[in-house]
């Protein structure tokens, strides 16, 4: 499969690349600075230097062409303001599908997060609203389109190493904590599943060894 992952800089996309290209897929990874490419190209995959925040449909969509998935693992980080939430985590998602719908790529997995579904609970920072909002502005624009979208809303995230053990599922599943290790194990598993376009998934760590927790669904 040739796959692009947006934001590829980032901890779950330097991951999610690595475990590709082991098992013999393409990859093409999204970054913002030219110094990033040698870690791209150490984790296997292909870097393009393309800022999100500076760039058109028309000219990302030449760099999916070709692309059977992509990936949307961008984000501004914790350090950031209100204004770039909107314009990374929401408004290049919306970039990255009209590029997908431009290029002829359908299957398209986005990260997004735990409760950006809901209001933020009273009294919120203020960063953590901004963010929560972005992430269902972003959701809410894909699931409006014609594509065989997913979704997956990850649990807190951790650097705790991989135990291949989930909950996945439909919403609710339940706050928790979910490796960052085991968060790319499971976009790499459902890359690859048949029936399981069209759905938002919530993921945190459990019980069921991912091939399991990807098949039940």
């Amino acid at each position: 499969m040739n796959v692009v992952i947006a934001g590829g800089h980032g901890q779950i996309a330097l991951r999610l690349a690595r475990l590709l290209t082991a098992r013999g897929d393409t990859v093409l990874s999204l970054i913002r600075k030219p110094e990033q490419a040698d870690d791209i190209r150490e984790a296997g995959a292909g870097p393009v230097v393309l800022d999100l925040e500076d760039t058109t449909a028309e000219r990302l969509a030449d760099e999916l062409t070709g692309a059977q998935a992509v990936v949307f693992a961008a984000g501004a980080g914790p350090n950031s303001g209100a204004a770039r939430k909107d314009t990374v985590d929401r408004a290049g998602s919306v970039l990255l599908a009209d590029a997908a719908e431009r290029a002829g790529v359908r299957r398209f997995v986005q990260i997004s997060a735990m409760g950006a579904d809901q209001p933020p609970a009273p009294g919120s920072d203020e960063s953590w609203r901004a963010y929560v909002e972005a992430k269902g502005a972003a959701e809410q624009d894909l699931r409006a389109r014609d594509l065989e979208w997913l979704i997956l809303r990850p649990g807190r995230l951790t650097d705790d190493p991989g135990t291949g053990r989930v909950t996945l599922g439909e919403p609710r599943v339940g706050r928790g904590d979910i490796t960052r290790d085991d968060t790319a194990a499971v976009i790499a598993a459902l890359l690859g599943a048949p029936g399981v376009e069209r759905r938002v998934l919530e993921l945190v760590n459990g019980d069921t060894p991912i091939a399991e927790a990807v098949a039940a669904l």
